[in-house]
């Protein structure tokens, strides 16, 4: 019997992959290569089920004799395996960013007379529409608390940027680029304390209480379906805290960062200029402790924030935290420096790749901003948290608005800095 290759990246079925496996099953007997949740991020958001559903649901479609891993995008290692006699695919990919990977099927199959058999794509539906159409009703706190722990499994590095209410998280959530071959956009929210305090024209103090954060949250929640990280300040009392886990695994947040500060907190990249007093090290242990003891689910993130380098401590301190908050059970480090050269940064790093066990690293590179995302990834860092950037760019904008209505008694002159009524209320939820 000929034998019958099928790629397929698929999450939501639709008849548009059954039409595919039915004229797969016409020609021989059929494998279906799943995509890996790795692979689909190049091209596509995180599926919205994992890869082992996926696969269950696959091989219980009549006519799929066999599932099996696809994963990268890349076709060739599954073809040489298996050498099908046929591989199937929509005509959708004869133009756009795999192309080059449809040339390349081609070539690989000639080798022992195999062909590509391209049925008609499938008009009026598609994956991609029916995850839009998802992310219009919205999703569940369950869904969204675990995709942050799937993101850094499936990416080389996770991309987040924050966002300080519901228009900014909107930014988040839909902006997106085809660059090199690949779809790019953010994978996650970073709901900043410094940025959510000054939105609300507030001292990054932990002035602003939990319930005003709570809501800062809860109006991004409403209209996003990407995965939350919450900057918890120092997380306050221990027992504060372990509410605070609580509260935040209820509302489908998946991660909160808390750093190893005591006293009246101030922002980081004030450095020694202001007082900056690091928490004992027992103590931090024990809040990152009967936080993990708090939480629910196993999809919760505690993130211990270490601060040695800021309070300028020394290296050995720094990395002194670092296996002891790993041990006291923290589910990522981040470490922060405010140097722009970046060079304790990379050194921490370099020490850390040592560590017997290590747990995801988070880079904060407000300061060493020169280092691109792939500098990053090599330096050991899972995941890079542009953590102000929409504020501080709004606020100039803003402010050359007024400006101008000031000078020229009219808004005309403005408009060129802003968008239109229009523009507006297309980004917003219907």
């Amino acid at each position: 019997m000929k034998t019958v290759y099928v790629g397929m990246g698929t999450d939501l079925i639709h008849h548009g992959h059954i039409n595919i496996i039915e004229k797969a099953r016409e020609l021989g007997q059929v494998t279906v290569g799943l995509l890996s949740d790795a692979a689909v991020t190049k091209f596509s958001r995180i599926p919205f089920l994992e890869y082992e559903e996926r696969k269950q649901i696959l091989e219980n479609i009549k006519g799929v004799e066999k599932v099996v891993l696809q994963s990268s995008l890349d076709y060739e290692e599954n073809l040489r395996a298996l050498k099908p006699d046929y591989v199937v695919h929509g005509t959708d990919w004869k133009v756009g960013p795999q192309k080059h990977i449809r040339d390349k099927v081609i070539r690989i199959l000639s080798e022992w007379g195999g062909e590509l058999i391209e049925p008609d794509y499938t008009e009026g539906i598609s994956s991609s529409g029916l995850k839009n159409a998802m992310r219009e009703i919205g999703t569940t706190p369950d869904i969204r608390r675990r995709l942050l722990r799937r993101l850094i499994a499936a990416k080389p590095i996770v991309r987040v940027l924050e966002a300080h209410n519901g228009i900014s998280s909107l930014i988040v959530e839909e902006t997106q680029i085809e660059a090199e071959g690949e779809l790019r956009e953010f994978d996650a929210i970073w709901v900043s304390s410094l940025t959510d305090s000054t939105a609300k024209g507030k001292p990054d103090t932990e002035y602003v209480d939990r319930t005003s954060r709570i809501q800062t949250i809860n109006d991004i929640l409403e209209v996003t379906t990407k995965p939350i990280i919450l900057d918890g300040d120092t997380g306050g009392l221990t027992e504060h805290f372990e509410l605070m886990v609580r509260n935040m695994e209820r509302l489908g947040v998946s991660a909160v960062i808390i750093e190893d500060k005591s006293g009246l907190k101030r922002n980081s990249l004030f450095g020694t200029e202001v007082n900056q007093e690091l928490e004992d090290i027992d103590t931090f242990c024990h809040k990152i402790s009967m936080g993990k003891k708090a939480q629910m689910t196993r999809d919760f993130m505690i993130i211990a924030r270490i601060e040695s380098l800021i309070a300028n401590v020394g290296m050995e301190d720094a990395l002194k935290r670092a296996k002891a908050y790993i041990e006291a059970g923290a589910d990522g480090i981040m470490i922060h420096s405010r140097y722009k050269d970046g060079k304790d940064i990379l050194e921490f790093m370099k020490e850390y790749q040592r560590f017997e066990y290590k747990v995801p690293a988070i880079s904060v590179p407000s300061s060493y901003n020169k280092f691109t995302e792939d500098e990053l990834k090599a330096a050991g860092f899972n995941v890079v948290i542009y953590a102000n950037h929409l504020l501080r760019s709004a606020f100039p904008a803003m402010q050359k608005t007024a400006t101008s209505i000031l000078a020229n008694k009219r808004s005309l002159e403005a408009d060129e800095y802003c968008m239109s009524i229009k523009d507006i209320l297309e980004i917003l939820p219907n």
